[in-house]
């Protein structure tokens, strides 16, 4: 499936996935969310992260409304249900995501962002969920993934309010985990990747599917499901030949950053 509003580009091992719609701050049409859908389901193998970011002054000003309108209970039911669908496919799909924030980060824009691994912002980043003042409630999974980066306090008062988040106040709430200059957030997110692309895969895998699970489970069963990740992780070749290569002076040390 392809779409105009949505490029691929993949540079050695990382894919870089670009909302192409700047003309409309990349609101996320039903197409477009399709589009995302089908690209992270169908990566080539040999792509170990990704780059979601988007065209012009902003990341994404989140859903179309103008397909909003017309829909009944029963299909905006379904429409949730499809964005789910595709964002689920970005946290638990093959490789890690790191997101390139920049201006609008609102609404389902948000929701997006909130499915990625990595968030990187610059200065110009704003978030803001205005559902409240509209009249509807967030559907792509913006009430389960965003009270864990921010908690329900901040997301209540954000949809109630109206409240906006500037790039500053916004890292600090964690919406982001790194904050550069204005226009670079590209640059960063691409460093980032390169440098996830370079972990072994099934420890990449155990971080994105596992870790999430454990962090949602009692501690008995996160401490069994830890265990069981930790053998299973360890065991693989990969692993093996890495920690050999440390024990015998090749591995890079942890330095001060």
């Amino acid at each position: 499936m392809t779409n105009p509003d949505l490029q691929l580009d993949i540079r050695d091992d990382v894919a870089i996935v670009r909302l192409t719609r700047g003309a409309k701050r990349n609101a996320l049409s039903d197409g477009l969310i399709l589009a995302l859908r089908n690209t992270f389901e169908t990566l080539p193998s040999t792509v170990r992260a990704a780059v979601l970011d988007g065209e012009g002054p902003h990341f994404c000003a989140g859903l179309d409304l103008s397909e909003l309108k017309e829909r009944d209970a029963g299909q905006g039911m379904q429409h949730s249900r499809l964005w789910h669908g595709a964002l689920e496919l970005i946290q638990h799909g093959p490789v890690p995501v790191i997101a390139a924030l920049h201006g609008a980060v609102v609404g389902g824009g948000l929701e997006l962002a909130s499915a990625c691994h990595i968030r990187v912002a610059d200065r110009s980043t704003f978030y803001a969920l205005p559902e409240g003042s509209r009249g509807i409630f967030v559907g792509g999974g913006g009430s389960v993934r965003i009270p864990k980066l921010i908690g329900v306090a901040r997301m209540t008062d954000m949809m109630m309010t109206g409240r906006v988040y500037n790039a500053e106040d916004g890292e600090r709430a964690n919406f982001a985990q790194y904050l550069v200059d204005e226009g670079t957030a590209f640059d960063k997110a691409f460093e980032l990747a390169r440098r996830v692309a370079t972990n072994a895969p099934l420890t990449n895998y155990a971080l994105m599917h596992a870790l999430p699970r454990i962090a949602e489970q009692s501690a008995d069963h996160g401490f069994f499901t830890e265990a069981l990740m930790s053998g299973i992780v360890q065991a693989a070749p990969e692993a093996k030949e890495r920690v050999r290569d440390f024990l015998e002076g090749r591995g890079a040390k942890v330095s001060k950053g």
